[in-house]
């Protein structure tokens, strides 16, 4: 319990002391500080479950197994990442946007109330507490992205907090019918939000309600994960919120909306016992791949470029899903955190470098290391070349839709093929040619990007065997 604990209120202490302090030359330190404490609390979690089996703490709200842990874990080592990603870059905006004191003092405790958020919303076992956590990450994105306060940020966050908003609207509908069906089976009261109880009876729960209800859970969560036609917010809040922002939006969020869709589709799929909930989910995945992999074309902006990516990919981390190729939806999941990140440190420093967002107007990243080959190889890598570990995952994705649904596969491979040429083309005319930027007043963070890419080169050559443990125990929960 008292790992749980840590997880939790470490991020929102932080929270609390940089809304105070959050302003002081120091206070980018205190955020990467936090970070790290909340990352090392999440270790000791992680361990304790793989040593002694799932948790259930606090009356029951709390619900950790191999499945949530694992995310929880990458929830908390991307968060630090990107804090100290955010230590220069927001250093630089302070002197190129001149920030004043309150903005600064926003971005860092809104930061930090951002994690804990996603962290409660992994770890509640409460289906109601998910549900006011995936607001909460909303009404914290919502600042974070308005930060500017320029009519292009406010615009994007507007629209991201309606249409989120009525997304999240349907979440709640689908959780009341939830709480109905489990009504008649469990009771009256909050046990019949607990998610521990209702997989116990998920068999005897009423099939038509829980059809129904994922409908509007898929609908509602498939709008945070970014699931086409529900993505036309996404695009806009990566390119006009803070860069770190748009790290974790891609890297974490993400993740943890479709996490909400997955626990939900565990339950269905239990009271139906057929491929209702699993179609669903492949038929939404595939074709926000294909979408997005053609909107790819169209972008001038470098960062609306990698939102639109992050659409692709999370479309196929949905559809491994909904095939049935769970382990290697974990790993994407994984790979795709931590390589859409590492592109986005990188591309925030080539943005204050250059000026400007306009890719046709970026050139010659390569006079500074590692902005210049962190873009280049991170693109490599989240376009699927080996040997990186995104390759793998989109390998192990594709077998498996041959095996099981062959007529996806040359759609699967349209998609790739036309995402590659499209990124591929447009990042190496940014990184090479003669340098349109200028030196930074605070030297770019190089050992996130440096990291990150790394950890993706290791999971495409080697996946230790304890963490391959990890993600079939965690692919066997999930069914």
């Amino acid at each position: 319990m008292m790992e749980i604990l840590a997880v939790l209120g470490l991020p929102l202490m932080g929270g609390v002391l940089l809304a105070l302090w959050g302003h002081r030359s120091r206070a980018p330190e205190l955020n990467v500080l936090v970070s790290l404490g909340t990352f090392a609390a999440s270790i000791l979690l992680a361990v304790k479950i793989l040593l002694t089996g799932p948790m259930i703490a606090l009356d029951e709200q709390f619900f950790v197994d191999s499945f949530n842990v694992f995310l929880v874990v990458l929830t908390a080592f991307v968060s630090f990442t990107t804090a100290m990603f955010s230590r220069p870059y927001m250093r630089n905006e302070r002197i190129l946007s001149s920030l004043s004191n309150y903005q600064i003092r926003l971005y860092h405790s809104m930061y930090q109330v951002f994690c804990f958020t996603m962290l409660l919303a992994l770890t509640t076992n409460n289906l109601g507490i998910l549900w006011v956590a995936m607001e909460g990450a909303t009404l914290a994105t919502v600042l974070l992205v308005s930060l500017y306060r320029t009519r292009e940020s406010l615009e994007a966050a507007w629209k991201y907090f309606i249409l989120c908003g009525v997304g999240i609207a349907q979440a709640l509908f689908g959780t009341i019918l939830i709480y109905f069906a489990a009504e008649k089976v469990l009771g009256a009261g909050g046990t019949a939000l607990l998610w521990t109880h209702l997989n116990a009876a998920k068999g005897f729960l009423e099939p038509t309600v829980l059809s129904i209800a994922f409908v509007f859970l898929l609908i509602g969560y498939g709008t945070k994960v970014g699931l086409v036609p529900l993505h036309s917010w996404l695009p806009d809040a990566h390119a006009e919120g803070p860069t770190p922002v748009s790290a974790v939006l891609s890297g974490l969020l993400l993740n943890v909306a479709l996490y909400a869709v997955v626990r939900c589709k565990i339950l269905v799929e239990g009271a139906l016992h057929n491929r209702f909930a699993d179609d669903l989910m492949m038929g939404f995945g595939l074709l926000s791949v294909l979408t997005a992999a053609f909107l790819l074309w169209r972008q001038k902006d470098i960062k609306r470029l990698f939102g639109y990516s992050s659409i692709e990919h999370m479309g196929l981390i949905t559809f491994s899903f909904g095939i049935g190729a769970n382990f290697a939806g974990l790993l994407h999941m994984t790979v795709h955190s931590l390589t859409k990140s590492a592109i986005f440190f990188a591309v925030g420093h080539a943005v204050q470098r250059s000026g400007t967002k306009t890719m046709d107007s970026i050139r010659g990243l390569i006079q500074s290391p590692a902005i210049g080959w962190g873009l280049m190889l991170g693109a490599l890598a989240i376009l699927g070349m080996p040997p990186f570990g995104v390759f793998t995952s989109e390998f192990l994705i594709l077998t498996h839709a041959m095996q099981s649904h062959p007529w996806t596969t040359p759609v699967l491979l349209l998609a790739l093929g036309v995402a590659f040429a499209a990124i591929f083309g447009k990042v190496q005319s940014m990184v090479w040619g003669e340098s349109t930027g200028e030196n930074l007043p605070h030297p770019p963070a190089s050992l996130p990007i440096l990291l990150h890419l790394s950890l993706v080169l290791l999971l495409g050559l080697y996946i230790p065997p304890h963490l391959a443990k990890w993600y079939h125990e965690a692919a066997r929960l999930i069914g």
